[in-house]
């Protein structure tokens, strides 16, 4: 399965993986594609064996701030317009706890006897700390994280950050002495860190607070200040301090951004940093994406670029490629969803580059040459789609292509909706593919009066040998 990961139709942002026995879950936020606000009344659950994360199952809604065609609210303190924001969900003797972070109300713990839920409210948080601390009990993104000895920790924050250990007998209330703050320093200079690596703003706190451990080494991911961005940073205890070590994925460069937010998982000897992309020219319908990352032995993971692959190692161009999965997307085009059923790249103007990584073209074939076929619908303006191998024709136009590409052939675009064909150099081997697009009216004011203008919308598109 490419990016994004789950079916199409389906917005799931703030992933956060978890392995419960021989399969992977994804609990996150739930958006409505093409809505004025973040997340939704409830939060949905999907899994997937370890051994072939394709088959995604959708395990339905697992709890609810609000009544829904087929069920009450779990919590009797909000109403229809509360929302459940960014969650965690982790296995203490056999139970499993739904931490919920509900949008400007106190959060709440849940329990299920399994992984997909259903869970049912167990009590809000409980503590004595300071009520502005942990913002006013919302406990923000809370990331909980149960130590091989036992002791259980909560991770939360926007804009600072705190940690503080839970009662592992109940699992929501806050023990007495143990909250830290500032665990990650916050987007303050004044409180930078240089001595633990965080000696500029960039590498500060801003939210999405997610603890893992491999092996005996401690690791938060999280959102920084500048957040399309996760970064990481770790330690040899839960408590820190923690060492900024460096940056997993930013899901903005070449690409509509917003914030980001996920974290890493083990599945089936491979790992996996999960985070999300933006869609329908909003930074609140956001779509789960997820990318292979190695953990070297001295701890650090170097940082990847966002693709089309998802758990793919390739793509096929010899399928039909749905254009919604690109990876970059430039000069204001976004990807939108006309229904449930149908995806496409509007607002594509002679400022827009779309690119996808990485298909496989196969090995060497008699033909110098193959077919290219794309579908679109034309807007009223006749142009020319070309096609890009490895880069585009310039260093300078993709912040994440550092190579000049290889023109491969072009397509007319006319007026109409319709499916064009043409004829391309052909390939072979492992290449990333661009689109660029361009009109015939040179470089006066005959260009500039086009400049801007959307010229067409892509559907999809395959290559034929």
């Amino acid at each position: 399965m490419s990016n994004p990961y789950l079916p199409r139709w389906e917005y799931i942002p703030d992933g956060e993986p978890r392995v419960f026995g021989d399969r992977i879950y994804i609990y996150g936020s739930h958006d409505i594609a093409g809505s004025g606000s973040f997340c939704d009344i409830v939060h949905k659950v999907w899994s997937a064996p370890v051994d072939n994360p394709n088959q995604w199952v959708c395990h339905g809604d697992i709890f609810r701030v609000a009544a829904t065609r087929d069920h009450e609210p779990d919590t009797d303190w909000t109403n229809e317009n509360s929302r459940l924001f960014a969650p965690d969900v982790v296995e203490k003797d056999g139970k499993y706890y739904l931490y919920c972070y509900i949008d400007n109300e106190k959060g709440c713990v849940a329990v299920s006897d399994r992984p997909e839920g259903p869970f049912k409210l167990v009590s809000q948080y409980k503590y004595t700390i300071p009520d502005e601390v942990c913002n006013n009990g919302l406990f923000i993104d809370p990331s909980v994280f149960v130590d091989d000895d036992g002791k259980v920790y909560i991770y939360c924050g926007f804009l600072k950050s705190y940690m503080a250990e839970l009662n592992p007998d109940n699992m929501y209330e806050i023990k007495e002495d143990t909250l830290i703050e500032h665990f990650i320093p916050p987007c303050d200079p004044a409180v930078l860190r240089p001595e633990d690596g965080f000696d500029d703003e960039s590498k500060t706190f801003f939210e999405a607070a997610s603890m893992r451990k491999v092996g005996d080494t401690y690791y938060m991911i999280y959102s920084p200040k500048y957040c399309p961005n996760l970064a990481y940073a770790t330690s040899d205890s839960p408590t820190g301090p923690f060492k900024f070590r460096g940056f997993i994925i930013n899901s903005g460069i070449d690409y509509p951004g917003g914030n980001n937010h996920g974290s890493i998982a083990n599945i089936n000897g491979q790992w996996y940093i999960f985070y999300h992309r933006m869609t329908n020219g909003t930074i609140m319908s956001r779509r789960g994406c997820v990318e292979k990352i190695e953990i070297l032995p001295d701890g650090t993971i170097p940082e990847v670029e966002a693709t089309s692959l998802g758990f793919e190692d390739s793509l096929n161009p010899y399928q039909i490629t749905d254009a919604d999965i690109a990876c970059v997307l430039t000069g204001d085009a976004f990807i939108s969803e006309r229904n449930v059923f149908d995806r496409f790249i509007r607002n594509i103007t002679t400022d827009t580059i779309i690119g996808y990584r990485y298909f496989d073209f196969g090995e060497d074939f008699d033909s110098k040459t193959m077919q290219f076929a794309a579908k679109v619908r034309g807007m009223g303006t006749n142009c020319r789609m070309n096609i890009f191998i490895d880069g585009v024709d310039s260093r300078d136009k993709l912040k994440t292509c550092k190579t000049v590409g290889k023109k491969i052939g072009s397509i007319e675009i006319g007026h109409d909706d319709e499916v064009i064909t043409t004829v391309v150099e052909a390939v072979t081997g492992r290449h990333a593919v661009y689109f660029t697009v361009e009109t015939d009216y040179g470089d006066g004011w005959m260009a500039d009066y086009f400049k801007g203008r959307s010229l067409f919308e892509l559907e999809s598109f395959v290559f034929m040998k």
